[in-house]
């Protein structure tokens, strides 16, 4: 089994509301998993959010928590419910309704990556995937809760930046459409899990770094949005995809070569995002 279920990093003093998160990056792939998968080591690291986690690492400096996957996002979906289980992929699981995510594969227990390519030869049993969602996804859960919750107690609000990558091609029908290809999309599922100051205030930062951004199309959020996104309740969560053409070689899954340059550009980003959660009396003072 992958050897944890995240990792969580403290800054030296939390001084913002702000939390960041990255539910798909983890890279923990052990070796009876490989070898239980039709796909290759590349192909199956095709769903996962690389190095996403470093992106958003000088989170900590800027006085926010960071929690980051350990397991990856093919064995594991922190990003689905623990009831979104595949009946075309695990035992003993009946259909109910109609779930366009598990339809497609993607539950939490995943059965395809990226173009739809299947995960594995055959069935897993049931009991494999609660035990996967007992000892990956629910530690994960109670502990960005948990932080939410501290910072709601500390601040009087927490605010949730949800930290994904999206494939270059995602954008495709954009680009043909004639529209501006977006680098990065903001998902707060059409304002229901944040406040629109917050969104206008995070979509800023990003365009200040000189990137075009959209919002909800085509990711608007998935189950961490909806679950903890409570804006009437000082509670707030907003997804953050990036075009990982800006950062690295899709194919190869490889930094690019200006992978340092656009981690120093995220720093700048992350900075004014913390800022957003930083009471009004510290901002004036470090000001």
């Amino acid at each position: 089994m992958p050897k944890t279920a995240y990792h969580l990093v403290f800054p030296q003093k939390r001084s913002t509301s702000v939390v960041f998160a990255s539910p798909h990056s983890g890279r923990d792939y052990p070796k009876w998993f490989i070898q239980r998968s039709r796909l290759d080591e590349m192909t199956i690291r095709s769903s996962e959010d690389a190095y996403v986690d470093q992106l958003f690492a000088s989170a900590t400096q800027m006085g926010a928590p960071f929690i980051c996957a350990g397991a990856p996002r093919a064995f594991v979906d922190l990003n689905r419910g623990p009831d979104e289980l595949d009946p075309a992929l695990i035992d003993g699981v009946r259909p109910s309704g109609h779930n366009p995510r598990v339809a497609s594969g993607l539950g939490v227990i995943p059965r395809v990556v990226a173009n739809g390519q299947a995960i594995y030869l055959g069935k897993l049993p049931r009991s494999e995937a609660e035990r996967r969602i007992e000892t990956y996804w629910q530690p994960y859960h109670a502990t960005l809760r948990a932080q939410l919750d501290q910072a709601h107690a500390q601040f009087g609000e927490a605010i949730l930046v949800d930290c994904h990558s999206m494939p270059h091609e995602a954008m495709d029908a954009i680009a043909r459409g004639g529209g501006r290809r977006p680098q990065v999309v903001l998902g707060d599922r059409f304002g229901a899990s944040a406040d629109g100051e917050i969104v206008d205030r995070i979509e800023a930062a990003f365009r200040r770094a000189g990137l075009e951004v959209a919002r909800n199309a085509p990711f608007a959020g998935a189950y961490v949005t909806q679950t903890y996104g409570r804006p009437a309740r000082g509670r707030h969560a907003v997804q953050v995809e990036i075009d990982r053409a800006l950062y690295m070689d899709e194919r190869r899954i490889k930094p690019a070569s200006n992978f340092v340059e656009f981690q120093t550009l995220m720093t700048s980003v992350i900075a004014e995002i913390a800022e957003i959660g930083r009471p009004v009396t510290d901002a004036l003072a470090a000001e």
